[in-house]
C-alpha cells in the first residue's frame, strides 16, 4: 500500500507542477536553474512563456511513469515503483542532455 500511495504523491507533484510552469506565463522561469543566474540582457533574448509552457509539458509527461507504477504496484507490490523511478531517472538524464545541447 505505500508504494502505491507514494508513486501517487509523486505522480500528482509531478503533475501538479508541470500545470504551473505551463500556465505560468514565463513567470516559473526563475525557477530553471542556472537560467536564473544568467545576467538580464542575456535572459531577454529567450522567449520564457514558450519556454515555460515547454517545461510544463516535461514535466507532466514525467508524471506518467508514476501513474504508470500504481497500476503496476496494484499487482506486483514494488516493482511499479521502483520502475516508475528508473523511467523518470532516464527521461531526466535525457532533459539534461538535451537542454545542455540547447545551451552551447
Amino acid at each position: 500500500m505505500f508504494y502505491i500511495i507514494f508513486d501517487l504523491l509523486m505522480s500528482v507533484v509531478m503533475l501538479l507542477s508541470g500545470i504551473w510552469f505551463y500556465r505560468s506565463d514565463g513567470k516559473a522561469a526563475k525557477f530553471l536553474s542556472g537560467y536564473n543566474m544568467k545576467p538580464e540582457d542575456e535572459r531577454k533574448k529567450h522567449d520564457e512563456k514558450s519556454m515555460c509552457q515547454a517545461y510544463g509539458k516535461r514535466i507532466l509527461l514525467m508524471a506518467l511513469p508514476f501513474a504508470v507504477g500504481i497500476i503496476i504496484d496494484i499487482q506486483y507490490p514494488g516493482t511499479g515503483c521502483l520502475l516508475a523511478w528508473v523511467i523518470w531517472f532516464v527521461m531526466f538524464i535525457l532533459l539534461l542532455m538535451e537542454r545542455h545541447k540547447r545551451e552551447r
